[in-house]
């Protein structure tokens, strides 16, 4: 009994003794550390998972990126915080998006163009308004200025010129200007008088007062030292040497190898916060089908996924995409200009002459017709496939690249409202959102014979356009072929009438007819449509599309 007591206090101071032992050898590990904290200086800091997610160290004895536990401070001064180390944007790259400037501006060493009789304006010197407008104050009132071109069409007279497109605070001009035509490699400007102040209003249709700025097309005849020369870039000014606060780059777009396109439609600015990109898109491939060889458009605000769209087209070279601001005090804040057009109705008709003169200009020695529409209108042929097609029976003579006694071709409108389809079967082999695939019930009876047309115009005879019908051309009166509406018309697909016909709404939307001319494009139109969206990230079935049937 009494070696059994001894033999079990034996074990228990044993295991006494080895807990003792643990203890002991664990606090000299501990002070062991904290001795090698405390000369070293290195107190290390400790971070948690939470605390550094994102947290990357580079130091130079790392081959690859780790993402400790443990940051020292001397690992904390080789972190590398994320930023754009891009190059800033070169100046000639600021030149072009700004695309009325001379692109003299964009070269580096630019030779100084200095005379007694103006200098070249300093690129810092030049009077800039929302973007793309530059500013000429004169005695009367203010110029805002917007693009240039070289003018040698053979009807124009007296002579080649220099034509200025922009808006005025005026409604009549009695006051002496001049352009500065500046030549490459000349210091001196060619001075011409503007000869001509060209209203592109008709003063019956409202906002016909000063302060309210109206579009003009200003024109200059150039010498006949010079007839022979384009301009690189035209100043406006009061006196003939003043020094110019603008300098407009002179557009003269000729067609490569001499070869002109055939058709170009314009678009004017547009102001769509709504997305409306699908319909887009099957108004665009339409407009390909029938034989367009590239859209114009200009863009004040307009969805983003609008946005998308165009830039893919642009990226095929179909569309052209130009950016556009309201002139002078006008508002350019993204959301308020929809609603400031919306309101003001007037202003919103005098600022659409400015882009569709602009585009008539750049491309009035590029392509046969320009064609001025909306994206809810198509001009449909009837009896024939396409735009070709029927302008040969039209006007075969300018086709054939030969003169011809008409300066526009007109197609009347006819109303698709949507209440025109809705008591109407839908259908089912075409996807609901194409709209007009399945819209095929119009008016019976058209507008008025010169109400709301669209036309294919001669760019080499008309001088100014409206939305409908040329303003003026260069000859003494303009012309002009109505297309039989059975050989065309235009489609023009509304929820409602414009507000001009509400009092007449009623009776087209109760007199309706179906009219299917569009379903001879109805597989390629869908095939396009549907490629489009798919590549575009609309469209999230897996079809395949090539075995749709017609």
């Amino acid at each position: 009994m009494r070696c059994r007591v001894l033999h079990q206090t034996m074990k228990l101071d044993c295991s006494c003794y080895a807990l003792r032992r643990i203890i002991f050898f664990l606090a000299c590990v501990i002070f062991i550390m904290m001795l090698q904290m405390l000369f070293s200086g290195d107190k290390q800091l400790l971070l948690s998972k939470e605390q550094v997610p994102r947290l990357m160290i580079f130091h130079p004895d790392y081959r690859t990126s780790v993402r400790p536990s443990r940051i020292s401070p001397r690992a904390l001064f080789y972190l590398r915080a994320s930023v754009d180390n891009r190059t800033r944007e070169q100046v000639r790259d600021i030149v072009a998006r700004a695309y009325n400037l001379p692109p003299l501006y964009g070269i580096k060493k630019r030779p100084h163009l200095a005379s007694k009789c103006g200098t070249y304006p300093s690129l810092f010197n030049l009077s800039f308004n929302n973007i793309y407008w530059q500013v000429f104050h004169f005695s009367q009132g203010t110029f805002y200025l917007y693009s240039a071109f070289f003018d040698n069409r053979t009807l124009t007279r007296p002579g080649p010129s220099v034509r200025i497109l922009g808006m005025v605070n005026r409604i009549k001009l009695d006051v002496s200007t001049y352009c500065q035509l500046w030549y490459r490699g000349e210091g001196t400007p060619v001075v011409a008088k503007v000869v001509e102040y060209r209203y592109l209003w008709v003063r019956e249709w409202g906002n016909y007062r000063n302060g309210i700025l109206q579009p003009y097309l200003l024109q200059c005849v150039i010498p006949e030292s010079h007839r022979q020369r384009v301009p690189q870039s035209v100043s406006l000014v009061e006196g003939r040497c003043d020094q110019s606060t603008n300098n407009l780059q002179v557009v003269h777009n000729l067609p490569p190898k001499g070869q002109k396109q055939n058709f170009a439609i314009c678009v004017k600015g547009m102001t769509f916060s709504d997305d409306v990109s699908v319909r887009l898109v099957e108004w665009l491939e339409l407009q390909f089908l029938l034989g367009v060889d590239k859209v114009f458009l200009y863009n004040f605000e307009i969805h983003p996924n609008i946005t998308k769209v165009l830039k893919f087209y642009e990226s095929q070279g179909k569309v052209v995409l130009k950016s556009l601001t309201l002139a002078g005090e006008q508002p350019i804040i993204r959301g308020l200009v929809e609603l400031y057009l919306n309101t003001k109705v007037m202003h919103k008709l005098q600022q659409e002459v400015i882009p569709y003169n602009d585009c008539l200009y750049r491309n009035m020695n590029l392509y046969k017709f320009i064609v001025l529409i909306d994206t809810d209108e198509v001009i449909m042929p009837r009896t024939v496939p396409g735009w070709k097609e029927l302008l040969k029976q039209m006007a075969p003579q300018v086709m054939m690249g030969e003169g011809h006694p008409y300066a526009s071709y007109y197609a009347r409108n006819v109303y698709f409202l949507d209440s025109m389809q809705d008591k109407h079967r839908w259908a089912m082999d075409v996807p609901r959102f194409m709209h007009m695939l399945q819209h095929l019930y119009r008016a019976a009876n058209y507008t008025a014979p010169t109400s709301y047309v669209k036309a294919f115009h001669d760019p080499q005879r008309v001088l100014t356009l409206h939305n409908h019908f040329p303003l003026s051309c260069l000859t003494p009166d303009c012309p002009y072929f109505r297309i039989p509406t059975e050989v065309a018309h235009l489609q023009h697909y509304r929820r409602e009438c414009v507000s001009e016909l509400l009092d007449l709404c009623p009776y087209y939307r109760s007199h309706t007819v179906e009219d299917d001319d569009i379903l001879k494009f109805k597989k390629p139109l869908l095939l396009g449509t549907l490629h489009t969206l798919r590549h575009l990230g609309f469209l999230q079935e897996r079809w395949n599309l090539t075995q749709i049937e017609g």
